[in-house]
């Protein structure tokens, strides 16, 4: 697997790394006396321990074989595997979803496409469809667990801000569209969720620049998580989240009305639920 230029995120790669130097350094080999030894190149082990390649399960079995570890590197190793989804999505996302479930306060604007936490089944897969072909069933069961935390005893309170093209943009069949645009008029009445649009009249807005989320904690300070272009990251700093909040409440006065956002979900639903309808009739 060809290399990347950002060290993963992963905690999972982080610990194959850590352990795989602290090995080679007990063993008092440099990184190209290792490498000759199992049959690697040294850029190649030099980008695992700096984890900007991902071991393989040849490369785990070497290593235990080779420092007699008793199975220590494939076992990290299945921790990478079974968790390879997360490494694949933009860096600082591992870590928000982490925190997402301990929010008490949520504002997410989306610019693009249905944040993962209020999309259905249907919708979700034909996202995950377009750019992976294993694991789906996986990673659509994954991002329908992350819905769970509004269903929970205390659920937290949501500001949800869509771009009218999130609502109007066809994502799959008309089916599909129809289903989430469903599910979204039903979480507009939620009475824990504020729902608004900025409509396409709005024109240039600042919204334009990517996704955003805000999220707050009862007894921590906030943080926020933009992305853009599969761009993703992690804001901390007080400056950063102060400024990502001017930026949503200037999307917030561009919004139109609970009302009239929940009117225009509506209209559209309905207009995927007439090209439904026509595309069963084709067929």
């Amino acid at each position: 697997m060809p290399a990347q230029r950002d060290p993963y995120a992963s905690p999972a790669i982080k610990a194959f790394a850590n352990e795989l130097t602290a090995y080679r350094d007990q063993a008092d080999l440099s990184i190209s006396e290792l490498a000759k030894i199992l049959g690697y190149t040294p850029q190649f082990v030099g980008q695992v321990e700096a984890c900007k390649n991902k071991p393989s399960k040849k490369f785990a079995e070497d290593c235990d074989t080779h420092f007699k570890t008793n199975g220590v590197f494939v076992r990290l190793w299945k921790n990478i595997d079974e968790t390879q989804d997360l490494t694949t999505l933009p860096p600082g996302f591992t870590d928000y979803v982490g925190r997402e479930a301990l929010a008490d306060k949520l504002h997410v604007y989306c610019a693009l496409l249905v944040d993962g936490l209020f999309q259905v089944e249907s919708y979700a897969r034909a996202i995950i469809s377009a750019s992976r072909t294993g694991d789906v069933d996986d990673l659509v069961a994954k991002r329908m667990e992350r819905g769970l935390i509004l269903e929970r005893e205390n659920p937290p309170q949501v500001f949800l801000i869509l771009d009218e093209g999130v609502v109007r943009r066809a994502i799959g069949a008309p089916a599909i569209m129809r289903d989430q645009l469903k599910h979204l008029f039903a979480l507009s009445f939620n009475p824990m969720i504020q729902l608004q649009i900025v409509p396409y009249r709005t024109h240039y807005h600042p919204g334009l620049g990517g996704s955003l989320t805000i999220l707050g904690f009862p007894d921590a300070a906030s943080v926020g998580y933009t992305e853009s272009a599969g761009i993703g990251v992690l804001v901390e700093q007080p400056e950063g989240v102060t400024g990502l909040a001017m930026r949503y409440d200037l999307l917030r006065g561009h919004a139109l009305n609970m009302e009239e956002s929940r009117a225009m979900i509506k209209d559209a639903m309905e207009n995927y639920d007439r090209q439904a309808a026509d595309h069963v009739a084709e067929e």
